[in-house]
Order: structure tokens, then C-alpha cells, then sequence
């Protein structure tokens, strides 16, 4: 059984196949569209071919390009490395501090139950 993506990704194949041939046949051969009536000339036909893709393709590249420099102009700037470092030997210190009161408490608690241990022989 084919998936759903599956059988879009197959409309979309055909689709696109049957276009790039329509725009390679009309490239080539505009006298068959001229002669169905849809264009008023062959160069008209061959001119609009070409145009119409290279408009396109410039509008998305212009797009791209307005978009990362609205994301470049809209971003804040990254930490300078030392500040990360420091925040990070910071926050180790903080680990180091905490964890030394609770090895002195673990021995402690080691120490009181060998005291109760030798109390209860």
C-alpha cells in the first residue's frame, strides 16, 4: 500500500514532468503554440519562457538574501568567549562548593553508625 507522502510525492513528480516537458516543447517548437491560438507570436512565446523562470528565481534569491539579513540585523550578538569561560569555571566553583558540605555530612553519618554499631555489641 502506498502512504499519503508517498502518493504526493508521485502527483508531484508527474506534475512537474509534464510541465518541464510542456516548457521544453514550447521553448523549441513555440510555432505549436502560436498555431493553437494562445500567443500572438513566436517570439512573444519564446520571450515569456525565458522571462517568466529568471523573474522567479531572482525574486527567491532576492528573498533569501532580504531574509538572513533580517535575521543578521535581528539577532543579538554572541557572548564573547572569555565571559562564556568565566560563567563556566563560575558555575564549577558553585558545583565544588555544594558538594563539599555533603561529603562532610556522609561522613559524619558514617562515623555516628559505627558509633551505634559498636554501641549495640
Amino acid at each position: 500500500m502506498v502512504s499519503k507522502d508517498q502518493s504526493i510525492g508521485g502527483a508531484i513528480f508527474i506534475i512537474c514532468l509534464i510541465i518541464a516537458i510542456f516548457y521544453v516543447v514550447t521553448l523549441f517548437y513555440p510555432d505549436w503554440i502560436v498555431n493553437l491560438g494562445w500567443a500572438s507570436s513566436r517570439n512573444a512565446v519564446q520571450f515569456w519562457l525565458i522571462a517568466i523562470p529568471v523573474f522567479i528565481a531572482f525574486i527567491a534569491i532576492m528573498g533569501i538574501g532580504a531574509w538572513i539579513g533580517w535575521t543578521m540585523a535581528t539577532t543579538p550578538p554572541p557572548k564573547p568567549i572569555e565571559e562564556i569561560t568565566s560563567e563556566i569555571e563560575e558555575e564549577e566553583k558553585k558545583e565544588e562548593a555544594a558538594k563539599e558540605p555533603t561529603e562532610a555530612a556522609e561522613t559524619e553519618e558514617k562515623a555516628e553508625e559505627k558509633g551505634k554499631g559498636k554501641t549495640k555489641k
